[in-house]
């Protein structure tokens, strides 16, 4: 039974599907400068290998990782022990048949004194922090030439994959629909500017090792469909402005609806009970086959933050049936986590039954991992088990609010007051008043 689970893991990797997550024991703080941070150690990388993970990613800033240049002069303080770690963190991870792929989320802003003498530079304000701005071709060679340096430098890195809306305040329509307060960008198509900077990143890992990866992510791109709406069709004009040779991600359960006790809504991501994928990804991925793009799916499959605070959720109906619905999406390749991680859980065994040709029914995967790690006795009363906790999950009262405010990352270790305390929560803090 083990045999046949390990034949399903190796013909998965065999196929060049790429199925990478994040570290389930990273910590905060600067792990290529302070190695022992390491959150890749070796038994993590094994037990992962042999679930038939060939991936995980590390989130960098690249002017740490890059040398200083003629035009940031002040950029590159301590990379060359961030490289040197990191070539030795690829170099260990290759061992395992494991790639390292970087998290490009860039440029990074920076403080007001940094544009003295560079006004010419200067996008778009947010609080006390400005944009790099990508339409001035200094800021995009920048991007460039560093990641060149980086992919030269370390060449058995796997690849970047990029977050070009959101996160961090990077180019000017990251966090804005308009780009307003910026000469240049603001006369700009915003899906133009956005699909030049993931050119200009992916121009700097093919200079750096044509063999890499580089994968477009499109987290947070507008999606409107109103004709009304100025940003109707963004997606497809940037999907169709990006390089011939990058993939792209979507969430697969990002936007599908759900009714839970009775109440409508949709779902953004990180959710695990709801299973995808949805219409957002669906017409994504369409948009990019007809450009002859490859594409990946993110999903959560150990837990997410519904409910963060296990090492992974036991609902494995949930996450076959997932699988097996990918699968039929004849997608490239799988980012099995964000930030909550990705410990060597069965869930990913069952995910891995997926890479096997043919491929399994939803029920003779779940009774091969139910089989192959409690025994063909046991492993009717598993499945049962499974089964309940997936229909229960399946009611999981989905709200974004609830997932990033609710008490439920903590349990019974949640704080209670019984008098408001002016306090507000943070994301997947305690809750405080905001319960």
């Amino acid at each position: 039974r083990q045999a046949a689970l390990d034949d399903a893991t190796r013909t998965g990797v065999a196929r060049g599907k790429i199925r990478f997550l994040y570290s389930y024991c990273g910590l905060f703080g600067d792990p290529l400068l302070t190695p022992e941070l390491d959150p890749y150690p070796e038994g993590l990388l094994q037990r992962l290998a042999d679930l038939g993970v060939n991936g995980v990613w590390l989130h960098v800033v690249l002017r740490q990782l890059a040398p200083p240049s003629a035009a940031f002069p002040e950029f590159g303080a301590g990379h060359e022990q961030r490289i040197a770690n990191l070539r030795r963190l690829v170099d260990r991870a290759k061992k395992h048949g494991i790639d390292i792929y970087l998290y490009m989320n860039e440029p990074r802003a920076m403080e007001k004194s940094f544009f003295q003498g560079r006004g010419h530079l200067q996008g778009v304000r947010e609080g006390d922090f400005y944009t790099l701005c990508t339409s001035a071709p200094e800021v995009r060679q920048w991007l460039t030439d560093a990641l060149t340096y980086v992919f030269k430098e370390v060449p058995g890195l796997g690849g970047a994959f990029t977050i070009s809306a959101s996160e961090n305040l990077t180019h000017c329509y990251s966090h804005n629909r308009t780009a307003a307060g910026c000469p240049r960008c603001s006369k700009r198509p915003g899906p133009e500017v956005i699909a030049e900077v993931n050119r200009a990143i992916a121009a700097g890992v093919r200079a750096g090792n044509p063999n890499a990866k580089v994968i477009v992510w499109d987290w947070m791109w507008p999606d409107a469909t109103d004709s009304k709406d100025e940003r109707a069709g963004w997606t497809e004009q940037i999907i169709n402005a990006l390089p011939d040779d990058v993939y792209l991600m979507s969430v697969s359960e990002w936007s599908k609806p759900i009714v839970r006790g009775g109440v409508a809504g949709t779902v953004g991501e990180y959710s695990l009970s709801a299973v995808g994928p949805g219409p957002r990804a669906t017409k994504h991925w369409a948009l990019a086959r007809q450009r002859g793009l490859k594409t990946l799916a993110k999903i959560q499959a150990n837990c997410s933050w519904e409910l963060s605070a296990l090492p992974y959720l036991p609902v494995m109906n949930l996450v076959a049936q997932h699988g097996a619905n990918l699968a039929q999406a004849d997608i490239d390749g799988l980012m099995l986590s964000w930030s909550v991680g990705g410990y060597p859980s069965p869930n990913l065994q069952v995910l891995a039954c997926f890479a096997a040709e043919p491929q399994p029914t939803v029920d003779q995967a779940l009774t091969q991992v139910a089989e192959a790690r409690y025994g063909p006795e046991a492993a009717p009363g598993i499945r049962q088990a499974w089964s309940r906790f997936s229909d229960a999950f399946a009611e999981y009262p989905f709200h974004i609010r609830v997932l990033y405010q609710g008490p439920q990352q903590y349990g019974p270790a949640n704080l209670l007051y019984p008098r408001p305390t002016k306090y507000r929560a943070t994301m997947v803090g305690f809750p405080y008043d905001d319960l």
